[in-house]
């Protein structure tokens, strides 16, 4: 009991970070729409102390293609949200969820014959 006042009172915080579920449902549409596509199969997700990391498979037993992150002690600096591909390179930065996916929207499109 103790210990949880001095954490409140430092303002640190020992839970896990989450995703908000407005911020699931952005996600999940996408999801979604490329699970219909047939470029993905399966996901993942882990709330961790300094990061909520929703992770996107093409197969089940694989390292994730993708990686959706949400950090919130980059909120002020370089964005609250990431999109992280395989080979670990940052697709994508930035403060707003929604023009974050906007980069995995357009490996959706393709050109048809």
């Amino acid at each position: 009991m103790f210990q949880d006042i001095n954490y409140a009172q430092k303002g640190q915080s020992k839970l896990p970070i989450h995703f908000h579920r407005t911020e699931l449902a952005l996600i999940m549409s996408l999801y979604g729409r490329m699970v219909a596509a047939g470029e993905w199969r399966d996901y993942g997700i882990s709330p961790l102390k300094d990061v909520a990391i929703f992770s996107i498979f093409r197969r089940t037993a694989e390292h994730p293609i993708y990686r959706i992150e949400k950090r919130p002690k980059l909120s002020t600096k370089q964005g609250l949200y990431a999109i992280i591909g395989m080979d670990g390179r940052i697709l994508k930065r930035g403060h707003d969820l929604k023009t974050v996916l906007r980069v995995l929207e357009r490996k959706m499109i393709r050109l048809v014959d």
